[in-house]
């Protein structure tokens, strides 16, 4: 299975603010992705508020996430700034129920194909 995340980076017009949503599988390994766009986010501007937006990805496993609230309060590049703050949903979504729904069709019968007739000059 691919673990593929994504991210936008919306910044407010006014530098106060930074929102990465996230968007894919945010798994264990993938979550290292996240750690120096989040760096990165915080450094923009002195005193900027950085969001982490989850509530769009379609699978988060609940380690990855502990795994970047630790990074996020330990990073020692960014002391001064105020906390990273994670918008996470009610349920963390599994990737059982996703990759069901996108699997599912009927199965359509293939057309049988002849090779093509040879054509006579005339």
């Amino acid at each position: 299975m691919h673990h593929k995340l994504s991210v936008l980076v919306q910044v407010d017009l006014d530098g106060r603010h930074v929102r990465l949503v996230v968007t894919g599988c945010v798994t264990e390994v993938n979550h290292r992705a996240l750690c120096p766009l989040i760096r990165r986010a915080r450094t923009l501007v002195p005193g900027i508020a950085v969001i982490v937006d989850i509530t769009s990805a379609h699978h988060v496993e609940p380690a990855a996430v502990d795994l970047l609230r630790w990074a996020a309060e330990h990073e020692d590049a960014v002391r001064d700034t105020p906390s990273v703050q994670f918008v996470l949903p009610a349920e963390l979504p599994g990737h059982g129920t996703v990759t069901r729904l996108a699997t599912w069709a009927p199965r359509r019968p293939v057309p049988h194909r002849t090779a093509p007739r040879p054509r006579l000059a005339g």
